[in-house]
């Protein structure tokens, strides 16, 4: 499978450069990026593909720090002697893990469409309701 983005254009976006070992991850990230497109709209617009890719895996990289706050956390607290830390995870996904945001389906083509479907409908004749 060809990715839709390359590392140049992820660089582009998170605006610093990708270590060695970032630039192989995201190589690879790309290209499972390009599959999980693929399986939702492989008809997408070209731009849209990329742009959605550079989205994902960003996501997962993560900004670079070093710092020892998990990627995704949207609170956390950290205590001295007595050892504790407590971390509560952003609800848009697992840390690190490639997924597609609501505004990301919607740039390859999703909408809210109402309405209802029956497997069976070209079985029984069923009417859409």
């Amino acid at each position: 499978m060809a990715a839709y983005a390359t590392v140049e254009d992820v660089e582009k976006r998170i605006l610093r450069e990708l270590s060695e070992t970032e630039e192989s991850v995201c190589s690879v990230l790309l290209d499972d990026a390009a599959v999980i497109i693929d399986a939702f709209n492989k008809n997408a617009d070209s731009d849209a593909k990329l742009t959605v890719s550079c989205r994902m895996v960003i996501r997962a990289l993560g900004d670079g720090s070093t710092n020892d706050i998990p990627l995704g956390a949207t609170q956390g607290s950290m205590s001295g002697l007595s050892y504790s830390q407590s971390w509560t995870m952003g609800g848009g996904g697992s840390a690190g893990e490639l997924y597609l945001s609501k505004i990301e389906k919607q740039i390859l083509g999703y909408s809210n469409k109402i309405g209802s479907y029956s497997p069976v409908q070209g079985v029984t004749g069923g009417c859409f309701v």
